[in-house]
């Protein structure tokens, strides 16, 4: 027998269909700074300890919108999402916005399926190192670069100095151990479904529609729709998001309310920094 006065209540309330908890999962991986929070476990561990709380819901639905960015904080969100869905038994459901590159897409793998726009950006499963080189600019106007270390190699690829063959080489031996440690939780994740396109390791990237033909990604879709074919034209969504600070600000994400001193001194290396993470969004036409 239906209550009268269900109608009455509000709509959070209600539960009139099963309730999908969402979380954003957003942003350069691991770039933090006081005026620009960057994504990382401790940005987004509460949020999806949250979301995986919810007993009753069918599903946890992430979406991801990243470039990439550390490969630590990137395997450290892949691992917290799936050791989550072990411990309180959800399936994981991601879907991809304008980008899952890179450290994006590794924490898109931790999803049971992976659901793409079919001009979402997909893949750069590799490793990069990028910099400058001022040698020549500081010998130009006169300023000299005085270093003093314990350890020859404690300044290896000193941007303020000539580069070094043998330092060269070692930073790219350590490249192809991350490159491997992530190549290897791709085909561990998508065994059954990848296919082997020497291609997919190389760096490359995909629209979603190619990136489904290679398997990285599972079909074509957005959240709304899916869901809602998935568990019923009832089901609803709810975004679960970090809590707010005393002064509006996200915690965990290291923002500050106001600019002080330490801020100040720091903004020329914000500025570079929003320079860098506008060059990564600007690598896949964003």
């Amino acid at each position: 027998m239906s209550n009268p006065f269900r109608r009455l209540l509000p709509k959070s309330m209600r539960n009139d269909g099963p309730v999908v908890p969402v979380v954003r999962l957003q942003g350069p991986i691991g770039m933090a700074t006081p005026l620009r929070p960057g994504m990382s476990l401790g940005s987004v561990a509460q949020p999806l300890e949250k979301a995986f709380s919810m007993r009753k819901a069918p599903a946890v639905a992430l979406i991801v919108n990243s470039p990439g960015g550390s490969p630590v904080q990137s395997r450290l969100i892949f691992q917290r999402i799936r050791d989550l869905a072990k411990e309180k038994e959800k399936e994981v459901l991601v879907f991809v916005e304008d980008v899952a590159a890179s450290g994006g897409y590794m924490i898109a793998v931790a999803g049971d399926e992976i659901i793409v726009d079919p001009s979402s950006v997909v893949g750069s499963i590799g490793v990069v190192a990028a910099g400058f080189g001022f040698t020549e600019l500081i010998e130009k106007i006169g300023v000299q670069r005085r270093v003093y270390t314990a350890g020859e190699k404690k300044v290896i690829l000193d941007p303020f100095q000539p580069e070094n063959a043998e330092d060269i080489e070692y930073l790219k031996s350590l490249q192809a151990e991350i490159h491997e440690t992530f190549t290897d939780l791709v085909k561990e994740r998508r065994k059954d479904v990848l296919s082997d396109d020497k291609d997919i390791f190389s760096g490359k990237f995909w629209t979603g529609r190619s990136a489904r033909d290679l398997g990285l990604v599972d079909s074509i879709g957005d959240l709304r729709g899916t869901l809602k074919k998935r568990f019923g034209e009832k089901t609803e969504t709810r975004l679960i998001s970090a809590p707010r600070s005393l002064f509006g600000r996200r915690s965990g994400a290291g923002g500050i309310s106001a600019l002080s001193g330490e801020a100040m001194s720091g903004l020329g290396d914000d500025l570079i920094s929003a320079a860098e993470t506008r060059a990564m969004w600007m690598r896949f036409g964003l």
